[in-house]
This record gives C-alpha cells, sequence and structure tokens, in this order.
C-alpha cells in the first residue's frame, strides 16, 4: 500500500478546562492533561510536577513560583505566559512556543528545549545550566546574568538578544547564528563556537579563553578588551572588527582574517598569525608575538 501521500495525523482540538478542575484532577492521581486549553488561570506555587500538558493551550498562565519538575509541555502554547522563580527542572519543552513568556529566576537546570520559541522571552537570571537548546529561536530574547553553563545550543537562532553578564561557559554554540548578540563581560570561557555567525555582536570585556572559535564569523564584532588568551581563532573573519586593549596571549589566528581590525595596545605574545590577513590593520602599541611594540 502507498502511503507516502497519506495524510498526517490531525492533533485533537484543545479541551477547556479551569484551573479548579484542574487542580482537582491533579490531586486525585491524574496527570495527562495534553491539550487541554486554560487561558490566564493563576496557578502560582502549585506543585503539578510530572504532568502532561504535551500540546495544551496555556497562554497567559502563571506559574509563578510553581513547582514543575519534569513536567511535559512539548509543543504547548505558552506565549506570554509567566514562570517567574519557577521549578522547571528535567521540564520537556521541546518545539513549545514561549514567545514574549516571563522565565526570570526560572531553574530550568537539564531541560529539553529543543527548537523552541523564545522569542522576545525574558530569561533574566534564569539556570540553564546542561540544558538542550539546540535549533532554538531566541530573536530579541533577554538574558542577562542567565547561567547557560554548558548548555547546547548548536545551531540556534539569536538575532539581537541581550545576555550581558551571561555564563556560557563550556557552552556549545555551533554554528549558531548570533548577529547583534550583545555578550558584554559575558564568560565564553571553554566555549564550542565553531562555525558561528556574530556579525555586528558586542562581546567587550568578555571572556572568550580557551574557546574553540574556527571558521567563525566575526565582522565588526566588538571585542575591545576580552580575553582571548589561547582560543583558537584560526580560518576566521575578523575583518573591520574592534580589538583594541584584547588579551591575545598565545591566542591562534592561522589563516585568519583580520583585515581593517583595530589591535591598538593589544597583547600578542606567542600568538599564532601564520598566513594571517593583516591588511590595513591597525597595531599602534600592539605587543607583537616576538613581544615587541610596534
Amino acid at each position: 500500500m502507498d502511503t507516502s501521500s497519506a495524510a498526517l495525523p490531525v492533533p485533537p482540538p484543545p479541551t477547556e478546562i479551569t484551573a479548579e478542575a484542574l487542580l482537582e484532577r491533579y490531586a486525585l492521581g491524574e496527570r495527562d492533561f495534553r491539550s487541554v486549553q486554560l487561558i490566564g488561570a493563576n496557578l502560582s506555587r502549585q506543585d503539578l510536577g510530572g504532568a502532561n500538558f504535551r500540546q495544551a493551550v496555556l497562554r497567559d498562565c502563571n506559574f509563578s513560583g510553581a513547582k514543575l519538575v519534569g513536567v511535559n509541555f512539548r509543543e504547548a502554547k505558552l506565549a506570554e505566559t509567566n514562570f517567574y522563580q519557577a521549578n522547571l527542572t528535567l521540564s520537556n519543552f521541546i518545539g513549545a512556543d514561549l514567545t514574549e513568556a516571563s522565565l526570570v529566576e526560572a531553574d530550568l537546570t537539564e531541560a529539553g528545549m529543543r527548537s523552541v520559541n523564545l522569542i522576545r522571552t525574558n530569561l533574566s537570571r534564569a539556570i540553564l545550566r546542561e540544558t538542550n537548546l539546540n535549533e532554538a529561536t531566541f530573536d530579541h530574547a533577554v538574558l542577562p546574568y542567565a547561567d547557560l553553563t554548558e548548555a547546547s545550543l548548536s545551531r540556534a537562532k539569536m538575532l539581537g538578544v541581550a545576555m550581558p553578564h551571561a555564563n556560557l561557559t563550556n557552552a556549545n554554540l555551533t554554528s549558531a547564528l548570533m548577529n547583534g548578540i550583545g555578550l558584554e563581560e559575558a564568560s565564553l570561557v571553554g566555549a564550542l563556537l565553531s562555525g558561528a555567525t556574530l556579525e555586528g555582536a558586542n562581546l567587550q570585556g568578555a571572556d572568550l579563553s580557551r574557546a574553540k572559535m574556527t571558521g567563525s564569523h566575526l565582522v565588526n564584532v566588538n571585542l575591545a578588551k576580552a580575553n582571548l588568551r589561547g582560543t583558537n581563532l584560526s580560518w576566521s573573519t575578523l575583518r573591520g572588527s574592534n580589538l583594541r586593549g584584547a588579551t591575545l596571549y598565545r591566542t591562534k589566528l592561522c589563516w585568519t582574517n583580520l583585515s581593517g581590525a583595530d589591535l591598538t595596545d593589544a597583547v600578542m605574545i606567542n600568538a599564532k598569525l601564520d598566513y594571517a590577513n593583516l591588511r590595513h590593520t591597525d597595531v599602534q602599541g600592539t605587543v607583537l608575538p616576538d613581544g615587541f611594540t610596534r
């Protein structure tokens, strides 16, 4: 039988429910609430651990301070929902829509958030340690002081994101699209950014020591006073970027395009510059690899 043109299964229509009914059914041991519709409800500080809200419509609900450990929100509609200080560890948000939601100070440790929509979402001081955010969309989200230690953001789309002072230590940002991102004073120690695009990004004062950034696209990036000690930037482009006062001790820049970059007062002792393009590069006051100042 040829099933190549068979129609995909249609998800069931949302089932309307009240907050009171949901809490009563949960207290009686029910956990399956897939495809329910509950808009604008107040469920703050409730314990709904282990509940299944797959494909549920929960827009504009209040889950502030709630205990939501291991909850399944896969493909759920959660636009403008409030998760302030909620415990969402090990939760499943794969394919969910969290547009303009509040996840301020929420704990999302080890959550599954692949392909999640976080457009204009507030993740200030959120905990996202070891969280899977591969292929997530963060456009214009805010994440100041967020903790993304060892998080995976491979192929994530992060246009115009504001995340000053964020902690991305050992995070995986392979092939991420990060044009216009603000990572001022952020920690990206040991982060993996190979193939990432950060055109016009602001990384002033950021710590990128020992980061792996081979083949990355860093055109017109602000790296003033950034720490790039031991960072691998080989085969990358830093055309027109600001590296004034940056630390480039033992930085690998082989085959890297530094044309038009500003390296004024940068420290490049023992940096590797084999076959690098330094056309029109400003090296006034720069401490070069041999230890001499130009």
